[in-house]
């Protein structure tokens, strides 16, 4: 008994330990806190969504869900080739194209009247502070901080590792001119060594002037935050971005609620939508959204098209790796609904958002 008591405390201690490395971020704190407990959307000592949002779906439980995870994914889950891709030179774009690169999962780059903005990006191969856990697609990884321009603004919509991730955020740091975020989130970044007068962190639902043109709105997901064992301490996002020349939403990774509808009929119609496709499953369904649901928010959100984005880099889930933009092209074809569908590292020009063929067809 005691030599099982002693294994168990040196376990603590090593992950302890571990966790105290400056991947792992820092909780709010101070003044920066005391913002947090001001906000509407914070209740009982965490962030709150505004639709009642178990981590699992009734019936479900978290042994059943870990043994599937562990042991009953698909054997697709990953694919067995290399995904294809382009490269085009984000480093020496003319100023005057109104374009959008992605560059897999949640990470994307815009040029949209003249400003450079960039979304969500892991560019270091893993989206996991333990790197070997969650590696990327072969094939995926075909830009890296050193091809992006200065950054006009960073969007950060959640602290989590896929959307988050340490290594990219360090090392754009020194191109990073603004970057907006939810409340808390900064204390990653300040931690990291940002300048806080970088650092635009806010509450749903408040608006945000840029520049000349240029407009944010943050508006709600149905989600939740953390890096380490305790949740929704810093706040997640989606944002209404105005330009010059476009109207796009910017959706963060959320479950299907209410507030797409809330924000078509305030912010409307969108010239793009672009909204989380994948790693997504029924014991989880209130946090990430089904394919099918994608379709119907983008109805909601009264999108001229639909970008979906939150697959193809990697595995998260258990579906097949291919599922997501099978099942939501599927849906979309069936309500007419005009889907941009990239390859990893494709221009599409916003103002012909025309994509390649469906390429994911053509993958084991």
């Amino acid at each position: 008994m005691v030599t099982g008591f002693v294994i168990i405390l040196l376990l603590v201690l090593i992950v302890f330990f571990y966790m105290q490395q400056p991947q792992f971020g820092k909780a709010p704190s101070g003044d920066r806190l005391e913002k947090i407990k001001q906000s509407p959307n914070y209740k009982n000592g965490q962030f709150q969504n505004l639709t009642y949002t178990p981590a699992l779906t009734e019936g479900a439980s978290y042994t059943g869900v870990m043994k599937t995870f562990f042991f009953g994914k698909s054997k697709r889950n990953k694919p067995n080739h290399r995904l294809p891709s382009k490269k085009i030179d984000v480093l020496h774009l003319n100023a005057s194209e109104q374009v959008l690169v992605w560059f897999g999962h949640s990470s994307y780059f815009m040029q949209l009247d003249g400003k450079k903005i960039l979304i969500d990006p892991v560019l270091s191969g893993s989206a996991s502070p333990i790197k070997f856990t969650t590696p990327s697609f072969p094939g995926s990884d075909v830009y890296t901080t050193d091809d992006l321009p200065d950054i006009d603004y960073l969007f950060i919509s959640h602290d989590h590792y896929d959307h988050l991730d340490y290594e990219t955020i360090v090392k754009l740091q020194p191109k990073v001119k603004k970057v907006i975020t939810g409340l808390g989130v900064g204390a990653h970044l300040e931690y990291w060594g940002y300048d806080p007068g970088k650092i635009i962190e806010k509450d749903w639902n408040q608006e945000l002037i840029l520049d000349d043109g240029f407009k944010v709105n943050t508006t709600p997901a149905r989600h939740f935050s953390g890096r380490k064992f305790k949740r929704n301490h810093t706040l997640w996002m989606s944002f209404v971005v105005t330009t010059p020349s476009h109207k796009i939403f910017i959706g963060g990774d959320s479950g299907y609620d209410t507030y797409f509808a809330t924000t078509g009929t305030l912010f409307g119609p969108f010239d793009l939508v672009i909204l989380e496709n994948g790693q997504y499953n029924e014991n989880w369904k209130y946090i990430h959204m089904m394919p099918e649901e994608v379709v119907q928010a983008a109805e909601d959100l009264k999108a001229e098209n639909l970008l979906p984005v939150h697959w193809s880099k990697f595995a998260l889930s258990i579906h097949d790796w291919d599922e997501p933009m099978i099942r939501v092209t599927k849906e979309a074809k069936r309500k007419a609904m005009p889907v941009v569908h990239p390859m990893i590292g494709e221009a599409v020009y916003l103002n012909n958002t025309t994509s390649s063929t469906e390429w994911w067809k053509e993958i084991k």
